[in-house]
């Protein structure tokens, strides 16, 4: 939720007040860099808005997908770290192919149409030493990119796969993103997150059903 502060702006606090769906991001600050309310979306998260907020997240072999309407001017952003469910019909957002469909459904009940989607898809980066063999970070780009092919989902830009972490940040409300690639000190923060997050995966249980995590 982040902390709530006297001065916090009406607009982070009416942020705050929304209720919160399965799989939405729900860590809101004020980002000084932008002067604009922020939202964090952590892996396996998402988060959709029209409203002059930044919509943020860190990646390393992680992929993010910014999608963004530019006739109803509205835009959105996941996180997903693995492109597909396992066999037992696992449904979450942390693998792509229901992240991808969690972000789209969000966006297409805000009246967008699908076929005026625009893409800009970031991460994949080869940034944790033990993963190098399972080249994660390269499925994870191909399957975005296959995705959104089949969903005749144009991708106007992308900054992918490399040795960099990255830092996105999605305008929604005009679909401009920025991505930061960030210093090697970053890595070990970033190496962190991501194994936490990986022992969530191996812990889940293995259900048919959508999981809060």
């Amino acid at each position: 939720m982040g902390l709530a502060m006297a001065t916090d702006p009406p607009e982070l606090v009416a942020l705050r007040r929304l209720p919160r769906k399965d799989h939405q991001a729900s860590f809101f600050y004020l980002e000084h860099a932008f002067k604009r309310p922020a939202v964090k979306v952590l892996p396996g998260e998402y988060f959709v808005s029209s409203e002059p907020i930044v919509v943020l997240t860190t990646l390393g072999s992680c992929v993010a997908a910014c999608l963004y309407d530019r006739h109803t001017g509205v835009g959105g952003l996941n996180h997903f770290m693995l492109p597909d469910g396992d066999s037992n019909g696992n449904e979450s957002g942390r693998f792509g192919v229901f992240a991808m469909e969690l972000l789209i459904n969000e966006l297409l009940k805000r009246g967008v149409r699908r076929e005026s989607l625009e893409a800009k898809i970031f991460g994949g980066g080869q940034v944790m030493k033990s993963l190098a063999s399972t080249q994660i970070g390269e499925k994870n780009v191909a399957f975005v990119e296959s995705f959104l092919a089949r969903e005749h989902i144009p991708i106007l830009g992308r900054d992918v796969l490399d040795v960099y972490p990255r830092k996105v940040c999605l305008f929604p409300d005009s679909g401009k993103v920025l991505c930061k690639r960030l210093a090697p000190a970053s890595v070990n923060e970033l190496q962190q997150q991501e194994s936490r997050y990986r022992k969530q995966l191996m812990l889940a249980p293995k259900t048919g059903d959508i999981e809060l995590f």
